[in-house]
């Protein structure tokens, strides 16, 4: 599976001014907004110019699009009644190709998506709606306050759920965009929800690149893992009432492996003279192989936690985790080690852990996308191959940095920071 580092992480407030938000609504929205739980690819900066042709040529889209639809098993009348309002919308296009230029730091991310305010709300909706998390955790063995973290990321706990006509966005994206196999597939499986009767187009509204409800589901998604938990026959994500959205996250994670009670991860010490060439997540040990090693978390974790891996999201002058089997559950629902980061440590949080303890190197800024494209390109030329140059550091770049600074004498902990640019310059 694709794993996005987190210097790909959005930011944290990319798309608040186009959405009118400001003041304290704007403080507790999500820290990103994306199609989730599916992975978004590097995109190059917006073609203003083109949107003008694109939108020109819209309505022909839709013509020939209806054919393939009705393929599908789309009924005419769905059709219809879906499409009537559909309108080009090229302020959907300008984000989609907008949000590689958006990036902020770890940290900085991190300040928004665990910050007291959204700590404080996630206590409150955990206690709030207990009875429901406690029958939702006992029904699908998935811990409540992990299902709290990503509805407050998603949504602010349900307040910023989005306003965009899902059919519009995505038929804008699957007319115009780069990914437009992706989203007429998505678009598909949206009418097919309208089909199904679970909600209704106008109803039907979300991020503007197609994600729906309280947790943000793509409608692939939402097909195949959402549930009607009030059994009113409908599988309602969009209402005020959170029921669905929640059960049906808890679903995703559960579907995807989820194991009740292990950590998703745990800040860690490192001791001198580490070996950071073991900070790689395709090495798992043992907590007493680590322990061995001088790793010693901040809180105390069971053995039966299971094999971990040590993670350094933000280099070796950076905060240290252990993460284990969870950890990758989560990535299932986003690939950014951020998202991941913020999920876990904001459920830690709202049951009343402390911030983590460790610094972040703040005199670091985040890469931008023409800069992460021109340190794969250096990494090739110099004979370190990161498999790839499309602006995302993964774990092939994070490979081949990690032995770019083997080879010059640097601590390989294969953080892709400017430093190391420099450095390749």
């Amino acid at each position: 599976m694709k794993r996005f580092g987190a210097g790909f992480a959005l930011s944290v407030f990319a798309g608040l001014a186009q959405a009118g938000l400001t003041g304290s609504v704007a403080a507790e929205v999500a820290p990103q907004v994306s199609a989730r739980p599916v992975p978004r690819p590097a995109v190059s900066p917006p073609n203003e110019a083109s949107f003008a042709t694109e939108a020109g040529a819209f309505d022909g889209w839709i013509t020939a699009f209806r054919p393939r639809a009705e393929a599908a098993g789309i009924t005419p009348a769905t059709l219809d009644a879906a499409l009537a309002g559909a309108v080009f919308d090229a302020d959907v296009l300008r984000r989609d190709s907008s949000q590689a230029e958006f990036t902020k730091t770890l940290w900085d991310y991190l300040d928004s998506a665990v910050s007291d305010l959204r700590v404080q709300n996630g206590r409150a909706a955990l206690a709030e709606h207990d009875a429901l998390l406690r029958q939702i955790e006992a029904r699908y063995g998935v811990d409540r306050q992990v299902v709290v973290a990503i509805w407050g990321l998603e949504s602010a706990y349900g307040t910023f759920r989005g306003t965009k006509p899902i059919i519009g966005s995505l038929a804008t994206l699957a007319s115009s965009s780069r990914r437009a196999a992706f989203f007429e597939t998505q678009l598909i499986d949206a009418l097919r929800i309208l089909q199904n009767g679970d909600t209704s187009p106008d109803q039907m509204t979300g991020s503007w690149a197609g994600a729906m409800g309280h947790t943000q589901f793509m409608p692939g998604s939402f097909l195949a893992l959402a549930v009607d938990w009030t059994g009113d026959g409908r599988r309602d994500i969009w209402s005020d009432d959170p029921a669905d959205a929640l059960a049906s996250t808890a679903r995703y994670l559960a579907e995807n492996g989820w194991t009740r009670g292990q950590p998703w991860g745990v800040e860690v010490t490192l001791p001198q003279g580490f070996d950071y060439a073991q900070a790689d997540r395709g090495i798992e040990k043992p907590l007493a192989d680590w322990a061995a090693l001088g790793v010693a978390p901040v809180t105390p974790v069971p053995e039966e936690a299971g094999p971990a891996a040590l993670l350094l999201p933000a280099g070796h002058r950076g905060v240290a985790l252990l993460v284990f089997g969870n950890f990758a559950v989560l990535e299932r629902y986003n690939t950014a080690d951020a998202y991941v980061i913020g999920v876990g440590h904001l459920s830690d949080r709202i049951l009343g852990a402390e911030p983590f303890q460790g610094g972040w190197p703040q005199d670091d800024r985040a890469l931008t996308y023409d800069e992460r494209v021109e340190m794969q390109t250096l990494l090739q030329q110099a004979g370190f191959d990161p498999q790839g140059i499309d602006g995302r550091i993964g774990p092939k770049t994070i490979d081949a940095v990690r032995a770019w600074q083997q080879s010059t004498g640097h601590v390989p902990d294969g953080y892709a920071s400017l430093r190391v640019l420099e450095g390749l310059r």
